[in-house]
């Protein structure tokens, strides 16, 4: 042990005295500190017989070693070199209305009509005098919280002073009707769709290299044309009728439908029902502006000898309709990277969406030609036996049938 003490103490005296020369005290001692540590237990007394170096300065250096060991680094608190904002208390305040102004619609801006983007930006302030980078801009536009986001559908227009008591007016009506054992239907019309070979949004598993290949572009092909799937969602039973417009999306076509859903669905699961809760949109070819809705639902109340009851959510609100994210989107999700190739291939994959709760959906393609722009004459308006509602009689009525 003795001898291999004495070879190691060889070696480090060696090596001390190849190095000394260029090594302050500071570097002399934390220099030994560290062969010291190397060799673990007994480090220190040997470092102080190879290289004369007092105990104490050898602690020192250790304890120098362990204290940098815990801080994140060697340099001083403050040290290096400074920010630019230190140097340049102009540089964030003009940072931040450039990127503002534009937000903000400032006609005066010099960004307003070009690409906000970091490049442009310090472009814009190296014309303002500050020497700075695209980089830099980048970590400053960071710490300041502002990142890159594309825009968001939220706003809706100017909200209706009696929204959410429409909300709850129709929440109670479903509940009372269901308690009844009258159904709760909710009804709308999904988006036209391309039928042919035509990209549809979405991914979905093929053999790597050999996707499905479509059409460049998406102008509808004149012999298979558009769709119009339009949807009966029973929000009691959670099923769903869909059926598929070859023609204009009119409210013929919407009454139609559930006029179809009730004697191919519906009428098994409500044979002694008296009412049918409707629940729709304002817009579209069920608004509750639209005429036509209004004299086609009195045809069905006689037809089916059954009260109608319809409640709208108010304006601007269609995404609170039950059918919008219970039916509709998981056709969506079901249908994803698929081309809508033919009027079966729409069908069948609207009838095979099912979902973990049990959603089951059956559809159709209604080949009726609807005619658009049909007009109601106020004589025949008249006929109708409709009551409206104390609350909001627009957007809640009853009708029933003609005695």
């Amino acid at each position: 042990m003795i001898k291999e003490a004495q070879k190691i103490i060889g070696t480090i005296r060696k090596k001390f005295e190849q190095i000394s020369y260029c090594l302050n005290e500071k570097a002399k001692r934390i220099w030994a500190a560290s062969e010291a540590k190397i060799l673990g237990h007994g480090g220190i007394k040997i470092l102080h017989a190879a290289t004369d170096l007092d105990y104490k300065t050898i602690k020192k250096g250790i304890s120098e070693i362990q204290k940098n060991e815990k801080s994140e680094g060697i340099r001083k608190k403050g040290g290096g070199r400074k920010k630019l904002t230190y140097s340049n208390n102009q540089l964030l305040k003009d940072i931040e209305e450039l990127v503002e102004s534009t937000t903000r619609g400032a006609p005066d801006s010099p960004l307003k009509w070009s690409s906000k983007s970091s490049y442009k930006i310090s472009e814009e302030l190296r014309n303002h005098g500050h020497e700075i980078s695209q980089k830099s801009v980048y970590n400053l536009l960071k710490e300041m919280n502002y990142s890159l986001q594309s825009n968001r559908k939220k706003l809706e227009g100017k909200s209706h002073p009696d929204r959410n008591e429409q909300f709850e007016y129709i929440n109670d009506i479903i509940k009372k009707n269901q308690k009844k054992g009258n159904p709760t239907i909710s009804v709308d019309t999904k988006k036209k769709e391309n039928v042919g070979e035509f990209k549809n949004a979405g991914v979905e598993y093929h053999k790597k290299g050999e996707p499905i290949e479509v059409q460049m572009h998406d102008f509808p092909d004149k012999c298979k044309g558009k769709v119009s799937p339009y949807g009966v969602y029973d929000i009691g039973k959670n099923k769903g009728w869909v059926s598929v417009g070859i023609s204009s999306d009119t409210a013929e076509f919407a009454v139609n439908t559930i006029r179809n859903w009730w004697y191919l669905m519906g009428e098994a699961e409500y044979a002694n029902c008296k009412e049918i809760l409707i629940t729709a949109d304002c817009g579209g070819s069920n608004g509750n502006r639209v005429r036509l809705w209004k004299y086609e639902l009195q045809k069905l109340s006689n037809e089916l000898q059954k009260t109608i009851c319809v409640s709208h959510f108010p304006p601007g609100t269609s995404k609170w309709n039950k059918i919008e994210h219970r039916l509709f989107s998981y056709i969506t999700k079901n249908w994803r990277g698929r081309p809508l190739e033919t009027l079966e291939t729409v069908v069948q994959l609207i009838s095979n969406t099912k979902t973990k709760t049990g959603l089951k959906i059956k559809a159709i393609v209604d080949l009726n030609k609807y005619e658009k722009g049909k007009k109601i004459e106020n004589k025949d308006m008249k006929k109708i036996n409709i009551k409206n509602d104390n609350f909001h009689g627009e957007w809640n009525y009853k009708i029933s049938p003609n005695k």
